[in-house]
């Protein structure tokens, strides 16, 4: 009976609707190579000024800062980044023993042979060695510069011998991106992205490896972790591959890593150019991080429901090599791309982005093949799925189910209003409802829903009438 209460009391019970709250939709999941920054930790970047702490875009050989620049360039989303470079492993280090350093006779400062550099030690050649704070500061590790100090024991215009180590980004290897987890239970490269929901309360929904995708290993690992985080991944093929080629990729004959029908992965070609300010001359970068800065700003200043194609691509000075393009032409090498499931670009005022379906395509015919349609699908998923847990628990009755039903009705009904999806509904069947489940706590609630699909082909039905030439003559 509990205590004894001689008086009023209120007990609050919860009833009624919830508002449900989605998950951030524009952000991206980066595995790749940085200079310097942190390695195997999830790091937030949201802008070109937090991209920095992964080092300068212009050095080559390192995919992280590049690509952070590519997809920044568009201004829009975040970036959730994985480095795998990493100063504690051997196979990713290379030692220089004896190398000459000029100090500028002006400045006092010099740039050593290599980027990525650590554990640096200077000396005369002979007996002295210089100590750092004192006679010399490293001002950039990531670009191995160095500073020798006015007061120091180091003259500005003096050749010194510097001996350290630095990172090689091409001994990282398909299993280092790939990664897995250590006997601390800690996860690395492509797995560390499962982190992201305990650690952020969202996760990636469209990850990259640019410059590593192109091996078929990490190309299905991607598509692995798109599918556990009901996402997308975004690949490139090769430098160099030819419009035959690509297209003859997506059969069992292809020797590029486009044979897949994966409704979770995304196909880029060609190569693009963006200009590089160390060499003064265009550098080729891959199209799958370009593609995702251009996807990131569509979700977030159109929403999630549009599709990324036939949008500006930033931040570029041309392709890799020219892709015909005709909207009216079957046959032009844009839409034969687009015909096998690959996303290509429309040289159109500018090159632009252009087409609408994952790697399931032509396999798979169903609206689901369209990219925003999927997305669509799995934002509703997610949001859903993460609003009933504040009904877990709960007793189930006629309130539980009122509640439910009309939280999430009213969810879609908001999508509606905003055109994410056509129409909608959640409902309980009993039918599908045994009681001895119910008995064992177990409840189902049915819903359906429609995206948009994508305008793909706009056809007009023309009409030479000659009718029309009757009004001749009757001019007033």
């Amino acid at each position: 009976m509990g205590d004894f209460l001689h008086g009023v009391r209120t007990l609050e019970r919860e009833t009624g609707p919830r508002p449900i709250q989605q998950q951030p939709v524009a952000v991206a999941g980066l595995i790749g190579t940085a200079p310097i920054g942190p390695v195997n930790q999830l790091t937030i970047v949201s802008n070109d000024i937090q991209a920095a702490q992964f080092g300068s875009k212009d050095l080559p050989g390192f995919t992280i800062p590049q690509a952070l620049d590519a997809i920044f360039d568009h201004g829009a989303g975040r970036v959730l980044v994985i480095n795998v470079l990493d100063p504690e492993n051997e196979d990713h280090i290379e030692s220089v023993a004896n190398e000459n350093v000029v100090f500028h006779v002006v400045t006092g400062r010099a740039t050593l042979g290599n980027t990525a550099i650590f554990d640096l030690v200077l000396t005369d050649g002979a007996e002295v060695t210089y100590v750092p704070g004192e006679d010399y500061v490293v001002i950039d590790a990531g670009e191995g510069v160095i500073q020798a100090l006015p007061d120091g024991d180091i003259a500005f215009g003096s050749t010194k011998k510097a001996a350290y180590n630095h990172l090689d980004p091409t001994n990282v290897l398909a299993a280092d991106i790939i990664g897995g987890v250590d006997i601390a239970g800690q996860r690395s490269g492509i797995q560390a992205m499962q982190d992201a929901m305990a650690l952020f309360r969202y996760k990636p929904k469209i990850l990259l490896a640019p410059g590593f995708s192109t091996q078929n290993s990490v190309r299905a690992e991607l598509d692995i972790m798109a599918k556990k985080l009901r996402g997308f991944s975004v690949v490139s093929a090769p430098i160099g591959t030819t419009p035959q080629q690509a297209i003859e990729g997506r059969g069992p004959a292809g020797s590029i890593n486009f044979n897949t029908s994966s409704e979770n992965q995304l196909l880029t070609y060609p190569y693009l150019k963006a200009y590089d300010a160390a060499t003064n001359t265009d550098r080729l970068e891959p199209y799958c991080q370009r593609f995702v800065g251009v996807w990131l700003r569509s979700i977030v200043l159109r929403g999630f429901h549009f599709s990324p194609s036939n949008q500006e691509i930033l931040g570029i000075t041309g392709s890799e090599r020219p892709i015909s393009f005709d909207p009216s032409d079957a046959n032009c090498e844009a839409n034969q791309l687009n015909a096998a499931g690959i996303i290509t670009v429309a040289n159109r005022d500018g090159l632009k982005t252009w087409g609408n379906r994952s790697a399931a395509w032509p396999s798979v015919t169903h609206p689901r093949n369209f990219i925003s349609v999927r997305l669509t699908s799995y934002v509703i998923y997610d949001a859903i799925e993460m609003a009933s847990l504040q009904f877990s628990d709960l007793p189930i009755d006629d309130a539980f189910i009122d509640s439910v039903v009309e939280s999430c009705n009213r969810y879609l009904r908001g999508l509606k209003k905003t055109g994410a999806i056509i129409d909608g509904r959640v409902w309980y069947d009993p039918t599908k409802n045994d009681p001895t489940q119910i008995a064992n706590g177990r409840i189902k609630f049915c819903y359906n829903f429609m995206p948009p699909t994508p305008a793909e082909l706009i056809e007009y039905e023309a009409v030479i009438d000659i009718n029309y030439l009757a009004t001749l003559g009757q001019a007033a």
